[in-house]
């Protein structure tokens, strides 16, 4: 068994671990944190994504040893005071979820994204998704819901700059 201390949601927690226990697994079975749900445990899916010391990280292929002595948000930790943040409430109204399997990954990454570059483009909202998979929706609502949390309350259509006026240039197909 490893000791370990990390903080998750800005709580700290302190556990002996053993070596081997992946961070999903600490954040679900140890911590019972279930919105970071686990969709491959190899790295794939993008599911289970969490920030680790302020950068996206996907916690199947991240061991619990390994955040000892990180922050550690999950998308349970995104919400203050239960309300949810502008890109929760884009996903909600822009209707960017069917099953809801890959969402609190889709909006950890998005986060991040928007941490970087709070006015992207469709093609940038799609790059940065790109290690995320989405069996339901067709990706098309989730850049839309990305693009309106940027800068526009009805959503971009998909090719614009977040905040120009919908139809201020071209549209484009949104590539899954």
């Amino acid at each position: 068994m490893t000791h370990i201390k990390v903080t998750v949601d800005g709580t700290v927690y302190e556990d002996e671990v053993e070596p081997r226990l992946l961070l999903a697994h600490y954040l679900r079975d140890r911590l019972g944190l279930t919105g970071t749900p686990i969709g491959c445990d190899t790295s794939s899916c993008g599911a289970c994504t969490v920030d680790l010391d302020g950068a996206t990280a996907k916690s199947c292929s991240v061991l619990a040893v390994q955040a000892d002595g990180c922050a550690v948000t999950t998308v349970q930790g995104l919400a203050a005071d239960g309300g949810w943040t502008p890109l929760q409430r884009a996903f909600h109204e822009q209707h960017a979820l069917q099953c809801g399997y890959c969402t609190p990954g889709m909006i950890m990454a998005a986060r991040d994204l928007l941490r970087e570059n709070p006015r992207p483009t469709a093609e940038e909202v799609r790059d940065a998704l790109e290690g995320n998979l989405c069996r339901c929706t067709g990706y098309q609502n989730i850049v839309r819901a990305v693009l309106a949390a940027a800068g526009g309350q009805d959503g971009p259509e998909p090719g614009s700059r977040a905040g120009d006026a919908p139809g201020a240039q071209a549209t484009e197909e949104v590539r899954a």
